[in-house]
């Protein structure tokens, strides 16, 4: 499902990618990815949503990079939830994300950060040096 955003908002940096994200996993009781495409301001020009079951959700590569053709995005920042309360990725979401971010590069994309909220956390890849 694709939705817009309907002001650009400018995802300069982890807390305003937080800000942005957060009411979208306010009641969520399964795993949800976000996808934010932005421009070269870091503006977001389009909002994706994939849902997910309780416990996993897939990050649909191809999906991900046909809609960035298509946008002319720029960049990209991912958001998913773990229900389960812990924050910390796992070993699937590090493994998808890396795999993302060199498709992504391919195509002169550019993957900015992926977020995973649980409860009142979030982390960050970039943070942690995972991008």
């Amino acid at each position: 499902m694709l939705q817009r955003a309907e002001t650009p908002v400018a995802l300069t940096g982890v807390e305003a990618s937080r800000a942005f994200f957060a009411p979208c996993f306010a009641f969520a009781d399964t795993e949800r990815l976000w996808v934010a495409h932005v421009d070269n301001e870091a503006r977001c020009i389009h909002l994706a949503h994939y849902q997910g079951s309780i416990d996993a959700v897939d990050i649909p590569t191809r999906a991900i990079l046909a809609d960035a053709i298509r946008l002319d995005s720029v960049g990209i920042v991912l958001a998913h939830n773990h229900p389960s309360g812990e924050a910390t990725p796992s070993r699937s979401d590090k493994v998808a994300t890396r795999a993302l971010a060199i498709a992504a590069e391919a195509i002169d994309l550019a993957l900015l950060d992926h977020l995973v909220f649980a409860g009142h956390d979030c982390v960050s890849f970039r943070r942690m040096g995972l991008l």
